[in-house]
């Protein structure tokens, strides 16, 4: 039970203020910049200094976001509830705002402020749904897509913050009863006989892809068993050892929904005696010059893709150029027109892995009939109208046999990562649209992408393609 948080009235000055603040992007190196765990006490103020500095003007801009829908949509209880979530949010930090984490004390209150931010946007995905869905006269389907496309990809960052900081948290609680113990002598008590872990923080730097891929295969396939009576198989080739640096729970979600995908189109073509191809393809790394340092600042994400591979390779805060933007509050800034050049690029080059993990490409090939001309177009679409009137209705009020696959099913289905409770399945492999788009969004996050090539009468192949953070020291 978290304790009781202090809180601030939220003005909307505040948000004004705090949503016009100037932007920079997010990357995987910024998540891995304080180092591997067990963090020092100075280290986890940096994390936490960091994701305060970052998090009140995302909230805010989510906040301003909300207000500019029509009324009579932000009026329905779903999505009047998550723009209540978020006030929320910011009134738990903006007494934060002022000051800077100094101390233990501070830290550990700091943290338990993420852990109920992150807790209170748990159903955030489901919520709007059911919200867009009661709306959906009073709201076009492109402004619903331009919506959450915008609203869905920030709240992946929110989120993703919120969450490094209480995993470097947890990790680095036992090296703090280290330093504890050091006083009276106890410092030798460290865990030298257990394996060093792979993760810094929600990021293993030692992620299979076929790992992955395995797992999924298990939940997906009780789930399609239980539908259709049959499960398909898996054959994984490529290189199935290959390992790289990258979030376990986005990997997660988006595999097992292209799995859903791919599953539900053999098993209903009848070709469940034909095996769905994994294939793992990954980057190749390219040669860069050997000096550590740029002589001059990197320009923006777009004009200068982040460098792979290389002895002396480093990854730059600026590389990876996600859509999805952070603000900088206006302390940051000046911090920053006070450091010296050459100390800000050294600091904007990040080291904290052993080596070179470019990315990989994922190919899922399946011979489920394609997809038809029809409905091509509209695969990345949040959508709605897959189901019927009566369906609504029964997902609305949670109604429903077990006969066939109910929107309010599939809501659970967005879960995991960035969606809702943490179980990336659900209970049916229907749902409202937002596997895939969705999807696409956590791949896209960190400069990868999906692409989908079907051949409409035979099959689908889908290629995910994921980066890593980069060899560095």
């Amino acid at each position: 039970m978290l304790l009781h948080l202090p809180t601030k009235t939220v003005t909307d000055d505040d948000i004004a203020q705090l949503a016009a603040s100037p932007l920079h992007p997010l990357t995987l190196a910024d998540l891995v910049k304080h180092g591997r765990p067990p963090l020092t006490a100075e280290q986890l103020f940096d994390s936490a200094n960091f994701t305060l500095a970052i998090l009140p003007a995302r909230l805010a801009h989510r906040i301003q976001s909300l207000r500019n829908l029509p009324y009579i949509v932000v009026s329905n209880p779903h999505v009047s509830k998550i723009h209540g979530n978020y006030l929320h949010s910011l009134s738990t930090l903006l007494p934060w705002a002022e000051k800077r984490v100094e101390s233990l004390e501070d830290e550990i209150r700091f943290t338990e402020v993420m852990a109920d931010l992150v807790h209170t946007h748990a159903n955030t995905i489901s919520i709007l749904a059911r919200g867009f869905l009661e709306a959906r006269r009073y709201i076009s389907p492109q402004e619903v897509t331009r919506f959450l496309d915008e609203h869905l990809r920030a709240r992946i960052g929110t989120r993703l913050i919120a969450e490094q900081h209480i995993a470097l948290h947890m990790s680095s609680q036992p090296h703090n009863e280290l330093c504890q113990d050091d006083e009276k002598g106890q410092s030798n008590a460290s865990s030298d006989g257990e394996p060093k872990s792979s993760f810094i923080g929600v990021i293993d730097t030692e992620l299979r892809p076929a790992d992955i891929v395995r797992h999924c295969e298990n939940m997906v396939s009780e789930i399609c068993e239980l539908k259709y009576g049959v499960r398909p198989r898996i054959v994984i080739t490529g290189e199935p050892d290959y390992a790289f640096a990258h979030i376990p729970m986005h990997l997660e979600y988006i595999i097992t929904e292209l799995l859903k995908n791919a599953f539900r189109a053999t098993v209903e073509r009848g070709m469940e005696r034909e095996p769905i191809e994994v294939t793992i393809a990954p980057l190749p790394e390219t040669p860069v010059p050997s000096s550590p340092l740029p002589p001059t600042p990197a320009p923006p994400a777009a004009a200068n893709p982040a460098p792979h591979g290389g002895e002396d390779a480093a990854i730059t805060n600026e590389d990876q150029g996600n859509a999805d933007r952070a603000s900088k509050t206006e302390p940051m800034l000046q911090k920053e027109a006070r450091t010296p050049a050459r100390r800000r690029a050294a600091t904007a080059n990040i080291r904290p892995l052993e080596r070179s993990t470019p990315g990989v490409t994922i190919r899922i090939r399946d011979r489920g009939g394609g997809i038809s001309p029809a409905n091509y177009s509209r695969i990345w679409e949040y959508s709605f109208t897959t189901f019927n009137e009566d369906d609504a209705r029964a997902s609305l009020h949670g109604g429903g046999g077990g006969g066939g696959g109910h929107p309010l099913d599939a809501l659970s289905a967005i879960s995991g990562p960035g969606g809702d409770a943490g179980n990336p399945t659900g209970s049916s492999l229907a749902g409202l649209g937002y596997g895939l788009p969705l999807g696409r969004a956590y791949a896209e996050y960190f400069g990868g992408g999906i692409a989908v090539q079907s051949l409409w009468g035979w099959g689908t192949d889908v290629y995910l393609s994921l980066r890593g953070v980069g060899k560095v020291d």
